[in-house]
Protein backbone atom coordinates (compact mmCIF):
# COMPACT_ATOMS: atom_id res chain seq x y z
CA UNK A 1 0.00 0.00 0.00
CA UNK A 2 1.29 3.45 -0.91
CA UNK A 3 1.60 6.04 1.83
CA UNK A 4 2.17 9.75 1.56
CA UNK A 5 1.78 12.55 4.09
CA UNK A 6 -0.50 15.47 3.39
CA UNK A 7 1.82 18.40 2.71
CA UNK A 8 0.29 21.64 3.91
CA UNK A 9 1.32 25.25 4.35
CA UNK A 10 0.20 27.68 7.05
CA UNK A 11 0.56 31.41 7.70
CA UNK A 12 1.31 33.09 11.02
CA UNK A 13 0.07 36.66 10.77
CA UNK A 14 0.38 38.89 13.83
CA UNK A 15 -1.08 42.36 14.18
CA UNK A 16 -1.11 44.30 17.47
CA UNK A 17 -0.31 41.13 19.45
CA UNK A 18 -3.21 39.23 17.89
CA UNK A 19 -3.06 36.38 15.41
CA UNK A 20 -5.24 35.82 12.36
CA UNK A 21 -7.18 32.57 12.67
CA UNK A 22 -9.83 30.95 10.56
CA UNK A 23 -12.97 29.46 12.06
CA UNK A 24 -14.01 26.62 9.78
CA UNK A 25 -16.03 23.46 9.44
CA UNK A 26 -13.90 20.30 9.25
CA UNK A 27 -15.34 16.79 9.36
CA UNK A 28 -18.56 18.11 10.88
CA UNK A 29 -16.79 20.08 13.61
CA UNK A 30 -16.20 23.81 14.03
CA UNK A 31 -12.46 24.38 14.54
CA UNK A 32 -9.86 27.13 14.52
CA UNK A 33 -6.72 27.09 12.39
CA UNK A 34 -4.23 29.44 10.83
CA UNK A 35 -4.89 30.20 7.19
CA UNK A 36 -3.63 26.89 5.85
CA UNK A 37 -4.13 24.29 3.20
CA UNK A 38 -2.64 21.84 0.77
CA UNK A 39 0.19 22.52 -1.61
CA UNK A 40 -1.13 22.36 -5.17
CA UNK A 41 0.68 20.99 -8.19
CA UNK A 42 2.60 23.60 -10.15
CA UNK A 43 3.10 26.14 -7.38
CA UNK A 44 5.92 26.88 -4.97
CA UNK A 45 5.39 26.56 -1.24
CA UNK A 46 5.53 30.36 -0.97
CA UNK A 47 2.88 30.71 -3.67
CA UNK A 48 0.78 28.08 -1.90
CA UNK A 49 0.76 29.90 1.45
CA UNK A 50 -0.12 33.20 -0.25
CA UNK A 51 -2.97 31.53 -2.17
CA UNK A 52 -4.35 29.67 0.84
CA UNK A 53 -4.25 32.82 2.98
CA UNK A 54 -6.14 34.79 0.34
CA UNK A 55 -8.70 32.03 -0.25
CA UNK A 56 -9.40 31.50 3.44
CA UNK A 57 -9.13 35.03 4.85
CA UNK A 58 -9.35 37.48 1.90
CA UNK A 59 -6.00 38.92 3.04
CA UNK A 60 -3.01 39.10 0.71
CA UNK A 61 0.08 37.65 2.41
CA UNK A 62 3.80 38.00 1.80
CA UNK A 63 5.90 35.30 3.43
CA UNK A 64 9.04 36.62 5.12
CA UNK A 65 10.43 33.56 6.93
CA UNK A 66 9.78 29.93 7.80
CA UNK A 67 8.81 29.33 11.42
CA UNK A 68 9.09 25.57 11.22
CA UNK A 69 8.24 22.26 9.64
CA UNK A 70 5.83 20.18 11.71
CA UNK A 71 4.87 16.51 11.54
CA UNK A 72 1.55 15.46 13.08
CA UNK A 73 -0.54 12.31 12.80
CA UNK A 74 -4.19 12.90 13.59
CA UNK A 75 -5.57 10.37 16.06
CA UNK A 76 -9.02 10.90 14.53
CA UNK A 77 -8.17 9.74 11.00
CA UNK A 78 -4.55 8.52 11.17
CA UNK A 79 -3.55 10.98 8.42
CA UNK A 80 -0.02 12.32 8.79
CA UNK A 81 0.38 15.99 8.01
CA UNK A 82 3.65 17.72 7.18
CA UNK A 83 3.12 21.46 7.70
CA UNK A 84 5.47 24.19 6.54
CA UNK A 85 4.60 27.24 8.59
CA UNK A 86 5.52 30.70 7.34
CA UNK A 87 5.33 34.08 9.00
CA UNK A 88 4.96 37.34 7.17
CA UNK A 89 2.90 40.42 6.57
CA UNK A 90 -0.69 40.81 5.50
CA UNK A 91 -1.63 43.61 3.17
CA UNK A 92 -4.69 44.55 1.15
CA UNK A 93 -7.90 43.01 2.35
CA UNK A 94 -10.50 42.05 -0.26
CA UNK A 95 -13.64 42.76 1.77
CA UNK A 96 -16.02 41.48 -0.91
CA UNK A 97 -14.11 38.26 -1.61
CA UNK A 98 -16.02 35.02 -1.06
CA UNK A 99 -14.08 32.75 1.31
CA UNK A 100 -13.45 29.06 0.65
CA UNK A 101 -16.23 26.59 1.29
CA UNK A 102 -16.34 25.67 4.96
CA UNK A 103 -14.78 28.91 6.20
CA UNK A 104 -17.14 30.56 8.70
CA UNK A 105 -15.16 33.69 9.56
CA UNK A 106 -11.77 35.16 10.36
CA UNK A 107 -10.82 36.29 13.85
CA UNK A 108 -7.87 38.07 15.47
CA UNK A 109 -6.99 36.45 18.80
CA UNK A 110 -4.26 36.84 21.40
CA UNK A 111 -1.99 33.89 22.14
CA UNK A 112 -3.80 33.40 25.45
CA UNK A 113 -7.19 33.30 23.73
CA UNK A 114 -5.90 30.71 21.26
CA UNK A 115 -4.51 28.60 24.12
CA UNK A 116 -7.93 28.64 25.79
CA UNK A 117 -9.78 27.35 22.73
CA UNK A 118 -10.91 23.76 23.06
CA UNK A 119 -11.43 23.32 19.33
CA UNK A 120 -8.11 23.92 17.58
CA UNK A 121 -7.83 21.99 14.33
CA UNK A 122 -4.62 20.41 15.61
CA UNK A 123 -1.94 21.01 18.24
CA UNK A 124 0.17 22.50 15.44
CA UNK A 125 -1.90 25.71 15.61
CA UNK A 126 -0.67 26.75 19.07
CA UNK A 127 2.80 25.25 18.58
CA UNK A 128 3.34 27.40 15.48
CA UNK A 129 2.31 30.53 17.38
CA UNK A 130 4.57 29.64 20.31
CA UNK A 131 7.54 28.99 18.02
CA UNK A 132 6.87 32.30 16.27
CA UNK A 133 6.74 34.13 19.61
CA UNK A 134 9.99 32.40 20.64
CA UNK A 135 11.61 34.11 17.66
CA UNK A 136 12.18 31.01 15.56
CA UNK A 137 12.79 32.08 11.98
CA UNK A 138 14.48 30.34 9.08
CA UNK A 139 15.22 32.17 5.84
CA UNK A 140 13.02 31.49 2.83
CA UNK A 141 16.25 30.47 1.09
CA UNK A 142 16.01 27.25 3.12
CA UNK A 143 13.71 26.13 0.29
CA UNK A 144 15.71 25.23 -2.81
CA UNK A 145 13.62 25.06 -5.95
CA UNK A 146 15.17 23.30 -8.92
Amino acid sequence: MDWAPHLTVAAIIEYEQRFLLIEEQSDGLTVFNQPAGHWDKGETLIEAVARETLEESAWHFKAQAIVGIYQYTSPANQITYLRVCFCGQHHRHELDRTLDTGILRTVWLTRESVANLSNLRSPMVLRCIDDYLAGIRYPLSLITQM
